[in-house]
């Protein structure tokens, strides 16, 4: 009931693009909407490729409803248009459906996976590589599984790189008290937003297959890549022109998702993951683990075929989808460059080009008498600095303690999905409280 010094609560925490304002992709939402009243398929209010998928995708339900268990790899038909995505995607490099699984969002895929890479005790204990930052996910899902978190730092001053060199450092180090099988990778970066080059990405690949680590490819933001000069290169593509030696020894599995992209599609739980080199019987184990949990959101594996199934030219919903697509994706380079210019021109706060992804995660200036002040409150400084943003500004963002940093050093993460206008609004808010914050603290 206390009057507070803000009108709304603008929630930056999150990639939730739809909470946010975008608007659904038109041709996403009709097909599942017909998945899920087929009657709808005699309205002439839907057009007939939208009817077309949607049949096709009931054909593969039992009793052609959305409402029954598929089987826990997910709908076969839909599978086989993952296989397909990923093959044109990557130039013509072959994917297998049966290397394909249907999961409830990427989440559900990454905690599957490190479940069964996950044994031995003491010593033996698997030990899992994920970048610093990361998304919470993986050390939530590491400590859940009581598995050993071994931490690898991106280079902030280089753009958050990834250098082979600290991957060996890590690894090194953590030999000493447990077994480094698994190596993650997000990329583009969350929360760092960077994007990988080639080189890069070819470098990890060796440095997997020299050290026999199976690597986790987080690739859910595939889609969002704004920066000139960038390209997001797969994994899988990348492993394959590699050579067969490589090709066919490094265990990879690589993951996508309905929540992020163009699509935002954060409710239905799609995803999807492609698991290569896996063992035959450590493949069984795999199904038998999905068969716990039946199957997927039969939903949300609906909506992740439009996403790897979209119209192509000569369709009737093509030009519809293109613009509305070309819409969301054009907005979000406006708003990662308008992001990145006016955080660089606040006295205090640095940010790195945001290539990728969804997110902001400057390093901002904690004076000491704020550092005392957080001690006092039992908080980390950046918690500190957020709480403060939030209750003078309104704004809800992440302390960069929530993701990991280099001791020292403070950042928070803000999604740049609100709509321009707000966004440009967030920003100076958030460029006056700095100012004033520094003034009272310095």
């Amino acid at each position: 009931g206390i009057k507070k010094p803000f009108t709304e609560v603008i929630k930056a925490n999150i990639g939730d693009a739809h909470a946010m304002g975008q608007r659904p992709i038109t041709f996403l939402r009709q097909v599942v909407a017909l998945c899920t009243y087929p009657n709808l398929l005699d309205s002439p209010s839907f057009p007939e490729d939208a009817k077309k998928r949607a049949r096709r995708i009931l054909q593969g339900c039992g009793g052609n409803s959305l409402g029954s268990y598929s089987a826990s790899q997910g709908i076969n038909c839909i599978r086989e248009d993952v296989a397909s995505y990923i093959k044109r995607r990557d130039g013509g490099v072959p994917a297998d459906p049966d290397n394909i699984y249907l999961t409830t969002g990427a989440s559900d895929g990454i905690a599957t996976i490190l479940k069964i890479l996950v044994s031995g005790g003491g010593k033996s204990r698997t030990g899992v590589m994920i970048p610093i930052p990361q998304y919470p996910l993986y050390s939530a899902a590491i400590s859940e599984l009581d598995a050993i978190q071994v931490n690898y730092y991106l280079d902030e001053e280089n753009c958050w790189a990834l250098d082979v060199n600290e991957l060996r450092r890590s690894l090194n180090e953590a030999k000493a008290y447990c077994n480094p099988k698994v190596l993650c990778i997000i990329n583009p970066g969350n929360p760092t937003g960077q994007v990988q080059n080639r080189k890069c990405i070819e470098d990890v690949i060796h440095f997997a297959w020299e050290e026999k680590l199976f690597l986790l490819a987080d690739e859910v933001y595939q889609d969002n890549v704004y920066s000139e000069g960038c390209q997001f290169h797969s994994f899988k593509k990348i492993l394959y022109e590699m050579g067969p030696e490589y090709y066919n020894n490094v265990e990879l599995a690589s993951f996508h998702s309905t929540s992020k992209g163009y699509m935002g599609e954060c409710g239905y739980r799609g995803g999807y993951m492609e698991v290569i080199n896996l063992h035959p019987e450590i493949k069984g184990q795999l199904v038998k683990l999905l068969s716990v949990r039946l199957c997927p959101p039969v939903s949300g594996q609906a909506a992740m075929d439009i996403v790897v199934n979209p119209p192509v030219p000569g369709e009737e919903s093509y030009s519809q989808f293109i613009k509305e697509k070309e819409s969301v994706l054009n907005n979000l380079a406006k708003k990662a460059k308008l992001t990145e210019d006016m955080f660089n021109k606040v006295p205090g706060i640095h940010c790195n080009p945001l290539q990728g992804a969804m997110y902001a995660f400057p390093r901002i200036f904690i004076p000491s008498k704020a550092i005392e002040e957080a001690k006092v409150h039992k908080m980390a400084p950046d918690m500190f600095y957020c709480m403060k943003l939030l209750e003078e500004t309104g704004i809800c963002v992440v302390p960069g303690s929530g993701f990991g940093q280099r001791e020292g050093s403070y950042h928070f993460r803000m999604t740049i999905l609100p709509p321009a206008e707000k966004l440009k609004i967030l920003l100076e808010k958030v460029k006056d409280f700095h100012i004033k914050f520094l003034e009272k603290y310095a």
